[in-house]
């Protein structure tokens, strides 16, 4: 494991965004990593295939939520 330099500002955003998201700093950056490694590798694929293709393949097995008629 190693150090990774990065911008204060960019710091300050994982900060807030682990706060928001219940990860350490280090699980919210690791988790923005990888998930941006997936984007750029799957570029024709949106946010939400991506994450439901991750979570099929940890056997988590969301179903859809049913939208009611108002």
């Amino acid at each position: 494991m190693g150090i990774v330099n990065i911008d204060d500002d960019l710091h300050e955003q994982v900060r807030r965004a682990s706060k928001v998201s219940y990860r350490s700093i280090n699980a919210q950056a690791a988790f923005w990593i990888k998930v941006g490694i997936l984007c750029e590798t799957n570029p024709t694929l949106s946010f939400a295939q991506i994450m439901e293709s991750e979570l099929r393949s940890a056997g988590v097995s969301a179903q859809p939520l049913a939208v009611s008629a108002a």
